[in-house]
């Protein structure tokens, strides 16, 4: 019997610090940590420092190899934060193949009731005939909330989309996460990690329509009455806006800001035939800072990544069969803990959490949730 069927027999308790969110420190439950126990550590982890950026303002950050899972450095990649816009990777993950992008839907006004106020929009108006590959557009290219919510209502509504994201990212193993609406929003309790978010791309890049739509730099978009007007991709990295140059072999995917979450910004760059992904959570700031500091992340890695030990594995999905994956560290203490099963995790937040392992399957049980002033969506 494989060890994650063993461990299923056994329930594994971790409690959160009654702190909040913003001020929490990182706590971890005992057991090895997803994807290695060197990813739990508050300093920097790195197998080779050589031209690592010296001046990282990021609350998290990480950098791994799409194709091989390795994660090359990292820095509190468990830490739990709000995500912004960037939770709207897992929305993809779980919604995009839900209907033929050839579909059309005329939007009604109770598809548009329930935006919070001071949504991102890309413009959707009811009573005008949308393709759902225009839906997905104004999702990736525009971080439509509104676009978000008519999918959502197309799928049965707002609730079951939630359900189904949860669904999802345990399936994912994306245990740092916890989805309250689809959007990526500010509410109470809705929280990511960058070891998450790199997990939602890394995913959602095997999918040829996500990499397709979030390398997607302009589309034309409906106006209603048969006219268009052109949307343009809010990822700076993409297509070089606001004093950035386009990052060299960019493929996407997506960035978020509100004003409760601060910036936040997961990417993947392909050059000479690897690909590296990044996250980054909460830098100081600048207004550039999320994607300066994601560049220069992406320098590193292409730079020196390849000789970097890894210090820790992206595991895959539970539904493809291969657990919690293999290390790539070589022998290394992360390896063996990547190799095992994965009981433990970082908690943090404001409320205490119970984490309950039974069964074989996660369960959340929120008893108090940290209060967060609603924010306003930039992108």
């Amino acid at each position: 019997m494989r060890d994650s069927a063993r461990l299923s027999r056994r329930s594994v308790l971790a409690l959160a610090v009654a702190a909040p969110v913003a001020a929490a420190a990182p706590a971890r439950a005992a057991g090895p940590v997803l994807g290695g126990d060197r990813l739990a550590g508050d300093a920097v982890q790195v197998g080779s420092t050589t031209g690592l950026p010296g001046r990282l303002t990021a609350r998290s950050w990480l950098v791994a190899d799409q194709d091989s899972g390795e994660v090359l450095a990292a820095y509190r990649a468990h830490r739990r934060l709000p995500p912004a816009s960037t939770l709207k990777m897992l929305f993809a993950d779980t919604l995009l193949d839900r209907f033929p992008p050839r579909s059309r839907h005329t939007v009604t006004a109770a598809d548009l009731a329930g935006i919070p106020a001071g949504s991102s929009l890309v413009g959707i108006r009811a009573g005008t005939t949308y393709t759902v590959d225009q839906l997905w557009q104004g999702v990736f290219l525009r971080s439509g909330n509104d676009a978000v919510h008519v999918l959502a209502q197309m799928n049965g509504g707002v609730t079951r989309t939630v359900a189904e994201m949860r669904a999802k990212a345990r399936d994912l193993q994306a245990l740092d996460t916890h989805v309250v609406s689809p959007d990526g929003f500010d509410h109470p309790g809705q929280l990511s990690s960058a070891y998450d978010l790199t997990l939602f791309a890394r995913y959602g890049l095997r999918d040829p329509g996500f990499r397709a739509h979030c390398r997607t730099r302009t589309a034309d978009f409906p106006a209603g009455g048969g006219k268009t007007f052109q949307i343009q991709n809010t990822d700076r990295l993409l297509g070089g806006e606001w004093g950035l140059r386009a990052y060299p072999g960019l493929i996407g995917v997506k960035n978020g800001y509100t004003s409760g979450a601060g910036n936040t910004f997961t990417g993947a760059a392909a050059r000479a035939g690897r690909t590296l992904l990044v996250t980054v959570m909460h830098p100081g700031n600048s207004v550039n800072a999320v994607y300066e500091e994601a560049a220069a992340l992406l320098d590193w890695g292409f730079a020196h990544g390849a000789s970097a030990r890894a210090v820790g594995t992206l595991v895959e999905p539970v539904s493809e069969g291969r657990g919690t994956g293999a290390s790539p560290a070589r022998g290394s203490a992360a390896g063996a803990a990547a190799r095992g099963p994965s009981a433990g995790r970082l908690v943090e937040g404001a409320g205490t959490a119970v984490a309950l392992l039974a069964g074989g399957a996660w369960a959340w049980r929120r008893r108090r949730a940290p209060g967060r002033a609603k924010g306003r969506h930039r992108e």
